[in-house]
């Protein structure tokens, strides 16, 4: 039944599917459309997330958007850029992350550490005018323009976690971050997943350096704050992106380890 009542919405939207679509149509080509309020729960995925669902007619504005400006930006992001992205993914990032680690350990006969973080609260904490000063440099078309800085104002801070098109804006906000890893501190042992950022170095002092220059940049720039910083050797294991990697072997992280074994390990 609850995953019923998840679809009553789109249920009801279907009823009139064509009218709901024409209608939709017209107000996106008279500029009169208002994006509508969103209703707020709570997940726990294993971590407590205040979700934001827009209702249906948004979600569909959503996704017309997100096709329109998906392939734009995905072929200006940096190719180790992994989250929401075709041909990316939790798994791609894994495997990236080793060979960074092969090569700069030299097959595991030299020092080799990570720098890993994150930002802290990233949704709620992305600036609107930067993110729209971003999209204004990028987007001509004014009637696309006016349509995504709508999408942006409907929340009253940051981005909501339920948008898709939050998933779009995100990797859009972070790339100047990315661009200024690679461009600027010529930075070649890099990745972002999400908010979650991963340098590799042979050298602890470099990447203590790498870090506070990317504090700075982030909190000057992007006014966002990093999180969670661990610098470690991976001879001595860190996590990253849910597995624990060490020099030659990796494992599940401890708690999904339990979350798997609690489920029956399905």
């Amino acid at each position: 039944m609850s995953g019923k009542r998840k679809r009553e919405d789109v249920n009801t939207f279907a009823l009139r599917l064509s009218d709901n679509l024409i209608d939709l149509f017209y107000e996106l080509k008279s500029d009169v459309y208002i994006h509508g309020n969103y209703e707020e729960y709570v997940i726990c995925d294993p971590k407590k997330r205040i979700i934001h669902k827009a209702s249906v007619r948004d979600r569909v504005v959503h996704r017309l958007l997100y096709n329109a400006l998906y392939s734009y930006f995905d072929r200006r992001y940096i190719y180790d850029s992994y989250s929401c992205r075709i041909g990316k993914g939790t798994h791609k990032a894994q495997a990236r992350f080793r060979y960074f680690v092969n090569a700069v350990s030299k097959n595991y006969t030299k020092p080799c550490y990570v720098l890993k973080f994150d930002i802290k609260k990233c949704f709620e904490s992305i600036d609107a005018d930067i993110l729209k000063n971003i999209l204004f440099t990028h987007i001509q078309d004014e009637r696309l323009k006016s349509l995504v800085f709508k999408i942006i104002d409907s929340f009253p801070k940051g981005l909501p976690l339920g948008n898709l098109t939050s998933q779009l804006f995100i990797n859009i906000y972070l790339h100047e971050l990315d661009w200024y890893v690679k461009q600027t501190l010529h930075c070649t042992h890099y990745f972002r997943y999400a908010d979650d950022m991963v340098v590799i170095s042979h050298d602890k002092k470099e990447l203590e350096n790498f870090y506070k220059q990317l504090q700075i940049f982030l909190k000057q720039e992007l006014h966002l704050t990093t999180h969670k910083k661990v610098i470690s050797s991976i001879y001595s294991g860190i996590d990253i992106l849910g597995l624990v990697f060490f020099a030659k072997y990796q494992r599940l992280r401890r708690s999904t380890e339990r979350r798997k074994n609690a489920r029956g390990g399905k």
